[in-house]
C-alpha cells in the first residue's frame, strides 16, 4: 500500500486490475485504492508477471502492507514451497470445492486457514466480499487529514517566509498575443507560466527541489511541481505535474487541464501524489493578494501566487499602473536559508520577464 502523503496511514482495495499470471510492465494501472482522497489508481514500476495478489477487495490495510508479488521479466517462477494446511481449513476446502493449490497462506509460516479457504470460495460468499463501490472522499475526513498533515509540519519544519512582488506586464503581453492565434481550446493560462517558471528556477536553487527524510535532505530525483487543486466536495489535493522543466507551455497546458479534470473526478495515479517534489498554489483567482502556505512534509518548499492587479509602479522614473502579483515563498530552514530562497524567487521574476524563453 503506497503512502499517497503524510497525512495517509491506510488504505482500501478497491479492486484488482490485473489477476495473477497476468503480464504487467511498468506504468501499467494493476489496481484501485480507495483513500481519503478519494479512488487512486496504483501503478506498477517495473516489468514482469504478476505471480500473487495478497490483500482482497474491500480489505483496509496499513500503509507499507505488500498488496502483490510480481515476477521480473525473465525470472522463472518461484518453486511452491510446501503448503502446512490446517486440518479444518482442509476439511472447509473438500466442502466448498477449493484447490489448496491455488491459495497463499496468512497464517503463522504462511499456513493456509480456514479464512485464507473461505475468501477463495465461488459463490454467494465471495460475491458478498465482491469489489464494493468507489466511495466519493468525505470532505470532513479529508480536512482532517490536512489538518493532521499540516500540525505535523508546522511542529516539526522551521519555516521562513520570503515575498517578492513581480511585474507581469511582459508576460501577460506575450500571453496575449500568443493565444490569439490559438484555437480557444488550446489557449494557454497564466498559471502555466507561473508552473513552468518555478520548474526552471528549481534547477538554479535546487537545494528546495527535494525531501527532508532521515534527518538530511534528499534532492528529487526529477522536478515534479505538485499543483494544488480544490475539490468540489471540499478539500484539495496537490498531485504533481511530472518533469514540469522539460515541458513546452502547450504540452504543460493540456496536463495541467487533465491532472485538474481526473483530480476532481477521483482518478488520479499513485505517482502523481507520491511524487511531488515541491508544491505551488495560486490563490489569485480567488481575489487574494498573497498566499504564505504550509509546507506539506517531506517536501521543503512551498511557493504561492496571489492575483495579478493594476497598482501604481515606477518605471524608468515615471509612476504608471502596472500589472504585480506577490510571488511568496514557504521553506525548510533544514534544508536552505533566506538566501538561496530569495535567489530562487528573483529566478522566477526573472523567467517571467522572458516568457518566450519558458
Amino acid at each position: 500500500m503506497p503512502a499517497l502523503g503524510s497525512d495517509m496511514e491506510a488504505g482500501t482495495l478497491v479492486e484488482w486490475l490485473k489477476h495473477p499470471g497476468d503480464t504487467v510492465k511498468r506504468g501499467d494501472i494493476i489496481a484501485v485504492v480507495d483513500t481519503q482522497k478519494g479512488a487512486i489508481e496504483i501503478e506498477v514500476f517495473e516489468d514482469g508477471v504478476l505471480e500473487n495478489a495478497l490483500v482482497t477487495p474491500g480489505e483496509k490495510v496499513p500503509v507499507g502492507t505488500v498488496l502483490a508479488t510480481i515476477r521480473g521479466a525473465g525470472v522463472a517462477p518461484a518453486p511452491a514451497p510446501p503448503q502446512r494446511v490446517t486440518p479444518l481449513a482442509r476439511k472447509v476446502a473438500a466442502d466448498l470445492g477449493v484447490d489448496l493449490r491455488q491459495i497463499v497462506g496468512t497464517g503463522a509460516d504462511g499456513a493456509v486457514t480456514r479464512e485464507d479457504v473461505e475468501r477463495a470460495a465461488p459463490g454467494p460468499k465471495a460475491v458478498a466480499t465482491a469489489t464494493p463501490p468507489v466511495s466519493a472522499p468525505r470532505a470532513i475526513d479529508m480536512r482532517a487529514a490536512i489538518a493532521a498533515a499540516m500540525t505535523r509540519s508546522k511542529r516539526e519544519i522551521p519555516h521562513y517566509y520570503l515575498s517578492l512582488t513581480i511585474d507581469m506586464a511582459a508576460s501577460l503581453a506575450w500571453l496575449r498575443a500568443e493565444n490569439e492565434k490559438r484555437p480557444v481550446t488550446e489557449r494557454i493560462l497564466p498559471a502555466v507560466l507561473l508552473i513552468k517558471a518555478v520548474a526552471l528556477g528549481l534547477k538554479e536553487v535546487p537545494d528546495l527541489n527535494g525531501f527532508w527524510i532521515d534527518g538530511g535532505f534528499q534532492r528529487g530525483a526529477g522536478i515534479h511541481v505538485g499543483c494544488a487543486i480544490a475539490l468540489r466536495g471540499g478539500g484539495l489535493v496537490a498531485p504533481a505535474l511530472h518533469d514540469a522543466d522539460t515541458l513546452n507551455l502547450a504540452t504543460l497546458m493540456q496536463r495541467l487541464a487533465d491532472l485538474v479534470a481526473r483530480a476532481r473526478a477521483g482518478a488520479l495515479k499513485s505517482s502523481e501524489l507520491s511524487d511531488p517534489t515541491i508544491t505551488v498554489t495560486n490563490l489569485g483567482d480567488q481575489g487574494v493578494d498573497a498566499a504564505f502556505g504550509i509546507i506539506y512534509p517531506p517536501q521543503v518548499a512551498l511557493v504561492g501566487f496571489g492575483r495579478i492587479v493594476d497598482r501604481a509602479s515606477t518605471v524608468a522614473g515615471a509612476v504608471a499602473a502596472r500589472p504585480l502579483m506577490t510571488a511568496t515563498l514557504s521553506g525548510d530552514h533544514r534544508a536552505t536559508d533566506g538566501h538561496q530562497g530569495s535567489v530562487f524567487l528573483a529566478a522566477i521574476d526573472r523567467l517571467l520577464q522572458h516568457p518566450e524563453a519558458l
